[in-house]
């Protein structure tokens, strides 16, 4: 604390006291130093980089990423997004650099479709500079709606490799934050437009923070085959569902398991200074036991791919070499050399030189250094094929570094050597999962355990049961007439999160796999999200059904709503919806901008009406949430949606700023109220203009 008898000494400025001096002397703030000896000693030493490519691979390891993004969705609806960004900013990019760097987007070359791209300047000259602005509010606007997902170009790999079917279970062991989870969800629902998906991605995380974190990642997907669940990868439990003898098995599996890191030090500044040998040798034990875990919850004739963002062999070949060594002929590594063309990439390899903590080479048989650390012998080279394994490393296509392999589970009566036993797996399972009972959940880190605190979760975390409703309740039994609902839709998957174990605000909707599990008798599972919202209460005094369809249940419900509660309408009409809230059903009428949508309006009764909006010329069709009051409408699309399809379907662009159309209806009803002198007519206008309250956008 300084003096409390100042003195204002001869040479006190009163004027300027407290202001800069004009030349400021102060030391200027630095960016971090992107060197390291010990990383440098370590990768030199270890030769995985050609001499004549050193100078090149650092260099590209001390830059910055590259902006990189895919677009998501249906196949009509990625391919609108992309033409959309094609015509709009790729084109008029194409002549302009910045710092003597091209800027014109380009194709990531091994993603699908031209759905992956990359901008070679990083996400900060992106924000920064004018020429950037449009593109900059396209990437905002589509990124919060979820039609692109920014993502790192190397994190985009493994969920590719693991050739996703809309019918299979997989399951997600070290999931947060969650863009790899996003692709396998993805690929899920790559069908949609054919079918729903039959199976199910499972996403866990060790750390209970993290997986709510991640429910906020993958919710903009609005998967009803989407489950969140909270363990200690290691011990993830078998699943049993109820009247089957056998243990769930899952067809695809990811094992993108906790690592040094290295490979991330181009966005991740602190590996220059924190890399150590130790890192990777702390992490070795634990990456082998969840990968070995994958294996066994793996299904014959399964995929497991296994991943890291470390270039350490101790993390990558060491652990992929135990788990070949433990399980022998019951699983391979699958060759992906003709899979994602496009993709520069290194073969795995069989040899490599260890390091002990204190950066000395240390021969095979050393105490401190784990006995699979080391490389295998010539005999298992030569079964293990490691040369399938995928090295991606940021000098050969401008990325990050990353590690890939992919396994496959095989017949193990097909080979001599067996590996261990099913039944020895199940054994070993059932004993940890016992300790798992009793035992706090831990992190999938290397540092002695702590009791979690209870940590702060986000606003909307619901840790209530999930109770399962009778399709028959007399809730439901308002909702599946009024709407038109086929019984071909699962009415018994629908739930409540709510102690009372009654729809009081929201009923969700699973997929009826999910609802197996969420049923299972002795639940192993600690789950902490699933489903999505399908009905939520709405206040109705007039006799109508008093539940609308949320938003984001609309793309589940679709193919299962009659046509009772459907309409059309023009896009001139929908253009003023996007715009206007609660326009009145008479002026719309009298405007005659859509004589057939006002005739079928009048018909129906009060309450959500489902309306489409075909576009013509091989465009995505809009099917949106309309709520058709007692003498107005609205269209409830929330405020971010709404300025994505301004944008996309009329090409009218918004800013950041710019309010919702029920923000600026509500300002404007404010002031009519202030501008009646008599309390009679504002409760009058008031009656007129928002009788049977027409709810906001979902």
């Amino acid at each position: 604390m300084g003096k409390r008898n100042f003195r204002k000494g001869k040479g006190f400025d009163k004027k300027n006291f407290g202001k800069r001096p004009e030349v400021d002397d102060r030391s200027p703030w630095s960016e971090a130093v992107r060197e390291s000896e010990k990383w440098e000693k370590y990768y030199k030493t270890l030769n995985i980089i050609p001499e004549d490519e050193w100078d090149t691979f650092k260099q590209h390891c001390q830059e910055n990423l590259p902006l990189t993004f895919r677009i998501t969705g249906s196949r009509a609806h990625a391919s609108e997004i992309k033409q959309n960004f094609i015509d709009n900013h790729v084109e008029k990019l194409k002549d302009a650099e910045f710092d003597g760097v091209k800027l014109t987007p380009k194709n990531l070359s091994y993603y699908p479709d031209q759905l992956g791209w990359q901008l070679d300047v990083s996400k900060a000259v992106i924000r920064k500079q004018k020429e950037f602005a449009k593109t900059q509010r396209f990437l905002v606007i589509e990124t919060e709606v979820g039609n692109i997902s920014r993502q790192e170009a190397v994190s985009m790999i493994p969920p590719l490799l693991m050739d996703i079917k809309p019918h299979h279970y997989v399951l997600d062991m070290c999931a947060a934050p969650g863009s790899k989870t996003a692709q396998l969800v993805e690929a899920l629902h790559q069908d949609d437009d054919k079918e729903l998906p039959t199976g199910f991605v499972l996403a866990n995380d060790s750390d209970y923070k993290r997986s709510h974190m991640l429910v906020h990642q993958v919710k903009r997907l609005n998967s009803a085959n989407f489950m969140v669940v909270n363990h200690d990868a290691t011990l993830f439990p078998r699943l049993k569902l109820n009247n089957s003898n056998e243990f769930l098995k899952f067809d695809r599996i990811l094992c993108d398991v906790p690592c040094s890191g290295d490979g991330t030090m181009r966005k991740n500044v602190n590996v220059w200074k924190d890399f150590t040998v130790g890192n990777a040798l702390g992490l070795h034990p634990l990456q082998i036991n969840i990968l070995n875990r994958g294996l066994q919850l793996l299904k014959k004739g399964g995929r497991l791919v296994y991943s890291t963002c470390s270039m350490s062999p101790v993390e990558n070949e060491a652990v992929v070499a135990a788990a070949l060594r433990k399980w022998g002929g019951q699983i391979r590594l699958v060759n992906c050399d003709n899979e994602l063309p496009g993709l520069v990439r290194r073969n795995g390899i069989s040899d490599w030189k260890v390091f002990g903590k204190d950066m000395e080479l240390r021969e095979r048989g050393a105490e401190d250094i784990p006995a699979t650390a080391f490389p295998p012998t010539e005999e298992e080279t030569a079964k293990f094929n490691l040369q399938n394994c995928i090295r991606v490393y940021p000098h050969l296509q401008n990325t990050g570094g990353f590690f890939i392999t992919v396994f496959e589970k095989i017949d193990p009566e097909a080979n001599s050597k067996r590996g261990p036993s099913e039944e020895t797996e199940a054994e070993d399972a059932n004993k940890k999962q016992k300790v798992e009972e009793t035992a706090p959940v831990v992190s999938t880190e290397t540092v002695p355990h702590k009791p979690q605190k209870k940590e702060k979760l986000p606003r909307d975390a619901n840790e209530e049961p999930f109770i399962f409703l009778d399709e028959n309740h007399p809730e439901l039994a308002k909702c599946w007439p009024f709407y038109d609902v086929s019984d071909k839709f699962a009415k018994d998957s629908t739930l409540v999160r709510n102690a009372t174990g009654e729809p009081l605000r929201t009923i969700y909707y699973v997929a009826p796999i999910l609802k197996e599990i969420l049923s299972i008798e002795e639940q192993k599972l600690k789950i902490v999200q699933a489903g999505i919202k399908l009905f939520v209460s709405q206040r109705n005094d007039n006799g109508h059904c008093p539940w609308r369809v949320q938003n984001e249940s609309l793309h589940t419900i679709r193919s299962f709503l009659g046509e009772k509660r459907q309409l059309s309408c023009n896009l001139k009409l929908l253009e003023v919806l996007f715009q206007e809230a609660f326009p009145s059903m008479k002026d719309i009428k009298e405007s005659g901008v859509d004589p057939e949508f006002s005739e079928r309006l009048e018909q129906l009764e009060e309450g959500c009406v489902f309306l489409t909006v075909v576009r013509g010329e091989g465009l995505e069709d809009l099917f949106l949430p309309l709520w058709r009051g007692r003498n107005n409408v609205n269209l409830m699309v929330n405020k971010k949606d709404t300025h994505e399809l301004l944008y996309r379907v009329f090409g009218i662009e918004t800013s950041s700023k710019d309010q919702g159309k029920e923000a600026v209806y509500q300002k404007k009803l404010e002031a009519v109220k202030k501008a009646r002198e008599s309390t009679t007519e504002v409760e009058e206008f008031s009656k007129s203009e928002t009788e049977n309250a027409t709810p906001e956008a979902n």
